[in-house]
């Protein structure tokens, strides 16, 4: 078909690859390391005007101290305000440290209010209330209101910016209305927005039209001809890992936010679910190892004190299992052999139950694995365990036996590397269950109970039966 001459639209030329092309940090940090020591100002802000702010941020966050202290400076008046919601929260409140609470309230109202709201909220209660003192008095009702929700909930998390119509609206007025929204002087849309919500008298949500569906119709239609009833309404008090489930099940874009009375009061969109997952996920990954989410840009010796209590309760976990080993102290001096093969049946367990204990803990968090199927998620493990414990008994044995020359010792490692294998299924599956039961986060505890596990295990196994067939 052909276009009528005023419906065409003139194409840029297509963008080669080479010319987006984005490049190497390593390169991008140079040139900016070299624009500070040199003092070239003009050079330094071309530069990062042709950065995204989030590729700014993480300029701001690998800079030392020193030199993100000297950036700012020179770019501080000029720095999107976007790079500030990017940026580390232990590197935010250095810079932070820095300003004005005039100067930080100027940059945190030209945000969106989600991410307002959450830095807001990371800010220490005095430096807080100063920063808010020094904003509007309607950004800082919109800021206090989202902070009067419980932490990490829907009402923290959503948006305050959004679209809506009324219910007698047609499609004609719904664009109207945004046209000439935007080409006011006071935008009152969100920067990015992918529904439009109609609303009855009672500003409660009846429908929801995505951009694309009203693009479609026709300008007399009417908003309630067209939008979608089916409404999954979030609560303000809704946990946010629900939240993350939800859009993850669901396969939802965005989503609207009611308080207690059902009425709508914001939006909660992917962007910021996408945020959500990275968080909860880098949360409990960090937690299995006993360290922080800012461990990286901590100092040393805040980092030392959070590493330490865990690496405490690891010493007396090792005490343990070594107060194990000291019961076969006659066995160990008689049998040499068996001090050299000792940490192979522990460490072979604990790497077995990291792995099973790996897979529960990720499975809970994304709701696979509940009450409903425990029984038979542990079951799968034990199984697994006892398969892969008589392979690699058949593999160690072989190599005991002839290592030393004796095959009761390949026998006597063979059994206990499937006990302990077993055992480190079982737990690894176990563990994170019963802690969830009692109320412990089991991405922080798990690790260190299952580690006991395995080694007391595999010690006792091992030099118990090396008790029982060589003494």
């Amino acid at each position: 078909m052909s276009e009528r001459p005023d419906d065409t639209l003139e194409m840029e030329p297509a963008a080669k690859v080479e010319d987006v092309a984005e490049p190497e940090h390593d390169e991008v940090d140079a040139a900016v390391i070299a624009a500070l020591d040199t003092g070239d100002t003009a050079g330094l802000k071309e530069l990062v005007d042709g950065l995204h702010y989030a590729d700014v941020a993480d300029i701001v966050e690998r800079l030392n101290p020193d030199r993100r202290e000297q950036l700012l400076t020179e770019i501080g008046p000029d720095m999107a305000p976007d790079v500030l919601a990017e940026l580390d929260e232990t590197v935010r409140e250095e810079i932070f440290e820095a300003m004005a609470p005039e100067q930080i309230a100027a940059h945190v109202q030209e945000l969106d209010s989600d991410d307002a709201v959450e830095i807001v909220n990371q800010m220490e209660a005095p430096e807080q209330q100063k920063v808010l003192e020094a904003m509007p008095a309607p950004d800082r009702r919109l800021i206090e209101q989202s902070l009067s929700y419980p932490e990490e909930s829907a009402g923290r998390l959503m948006q305050r910016e959004i679209v809506t119509v009324p219910t007698h609206w047609t499609v004609g007025q719904t664009i109207d209305f945004m046209r000439q929204a935007a080409e006011g002087d006071d935008d009152i849309l969100p920067g990015s927005f992918y529904d439009i919500f109609v609303v009855d008298p009672m500003h409660k949500p009846v429908g929801t039209i995505h951009l694309s569906h009203l693009l479609r119709a026709k300008r007399p239609v009417k908003v309630t001809d067209i939008m979608e009833t089916e409404l999954k309404l979030i609560s303000v008090t809704m946990d946010q890992e629900d939240v993350a489930f939800l859009f993850r099940q669901r396969d939802l874009v965005s989503a609207p936010v009611v308080d207690e009375a059902q009425r709508l009061v914001g939006a909660i969109t992917i962007d910021d679910v996408v945020d959500v997952i990275h968080e909860e996920h880098e949360e409990d990954m960090l937690a299995l190892a006993g360290v922080g989410e800012d461990d990286l840009y901590d100092a040393a010796i805040d980092t030392t004190k959070a590493r330490f209590r865990w690496l405490l309760v690891n010493l007396f976990t090792a005490i343990l299992a070594s107060l194990v080993i000291g019961l076969f102290a006659t066995t160990l001096e008689q049998i040499v052999a068996l001090a050299i093969l000792m940490p192979i049946v522990a460490s072979m367990g604990g790497n077995a139950g990291t792995q099973t204990l790996t897979v529960a803990v990720r499975a809970m968090a994304m709701r696979e694995l509940t009450s409903t199927n425990a029984y038979r998620v542990i079951g799968k493990e034990v199984l697994v365990g006892a398969i892969n414990g008589v392979l690699f008994a058949v593999i160690t044995g072989a190599i005991a036996w002839f290592w030393f020359d004796a095959p009761q010792i390949g026998l006597i490692i063979g059994l206990a590397m499937i006990i302990n294998m077993v055992i480190a299924g079982l737990a690894g599956a176990a563990i994170p269950l019963v802690l969830d039961r009692f109320g412990v986060d089991p991405a922080i505890a798990s690790s260190v109970f299952l580690t006991t596990v395995t080694d007391v295990v595999g010690f006792f196994a091992f030099l118990g039966l090396a008790a029982l067939f060589l003494l």
